[in-house]
């Protein structure tokens, strides 16, 4: 019943679907962040199925015009689906996550360190930010188009969740923790903890049999990029910032994907 709880809470962190049952639910998540890969995964999941169908409503949808109109069929599939499905994306993560990447790139290349922190705080959105946020989910976007076959999108789409995780839980596992905010709660129950390498069987055991030994070169991606992430909220906010965790989110899952997308068949 315990492990019940904490998943209903893990998912409600990372998702607009309303399981938890108090707010306790953030401490939680906090608590078990090595989990955040297997919700990945189930993430990956649902994201893989709306793919799925959405593909083959849209071949069903095309195919109503074969009789009086020539058109692109299978690309126009991919280009549609692809929007589609990063549009489901933002939606079943809220868009908290996209928030975060509009905040950090919002503070990129202001000199005071407290005026980034008042930056990243204030709902504004400036033009670096909002383009930051744009090519980060462009390249997400084209990750996904590239990728032709049916199975392998499947496939893609459920490892890159759960690599976009394991980032996440690297910047919390490296970073230090500050006096306050969502990013200090997570740094606080993770920083240097070894039970984080909990995240890293996880990670391994979900997408090596998808992968192959791919994703053992993706996780040592992954995990330079948390480091490189880590030494970004440092150099920007001087603590471990929980906008930068979401905005990792996002550029683990594009990078996942476009190196799937391009190695995936060689």
């Amino acid at each position: 019943m315990k492990a019940l709880e904490v998943f209903k809470d893990l998912l409600s962190f990372l998702t607009v679907i309303p399981l938890a049952k108090s707010e306790s639910f953030l401490e939680t998540s906090a608590k078990y962040m090595f989990l955040f890969p297997l919700i990945g995964g189930f993430m990956g999941l649902l994201i893989s199925t709306y793919n799925y169908v959405s593909k083959l409503l849209l071949a069903f949808m095309f195919s109503l015009f074969d009789s009086f109109l020539v058109l692109p069929e299978s690309i126009l599939i991919r280009i549609f689906s692809a929007g589609t499905t990063l549009a489901f994306i933002l939606v079943l993560t809220g868009l908290q996550h996209f928030d975060g990447l509009v905040d950090v790139g919002n503070v990129v290349g202001l000199r005071k360190m407290d005026e980034r922190i008042k930056i990243a705080h204030a709902w504004i959105v400036t033009f670096r930010g909002a383009f930051f946020a744009v090519l980060i989910e462009t390249l997400t976007f084209l990750g996904i188009f590239i990728i032709a076959d049916l199975v392998f999108t499947a496939k893609a789409l459920i490892c890159s969740e759960v690599f976009a995780k394991l980032a996440m839980v690297t910047v919390a596992w490296i970073g230090k923790p500050g006096d306050s905010g969502l990013g200090s709660l997570f740094a606080k129950f993770n920083s240097k903890k070894r039970l984080n390498i909990i995240a890293y069987i996880i990670s391994t055991s979900v997408t090596l049999p998808l992968l192959g030994l791919l994703s053992l070169m993706l996780t040592a991606i992954i995990l330079l990029l948390g480091l490189l992430m880590e030494r970004v909220s440092e150099k920007l906010f001087g603590r471990v910032s929980g906008d930068v965790i979401g905005a990792t989110n996002e550029i683990a899952r594009a990078t996942s994907l476009l190196l799937i997308a391009l190695l995936g068949g060689l």
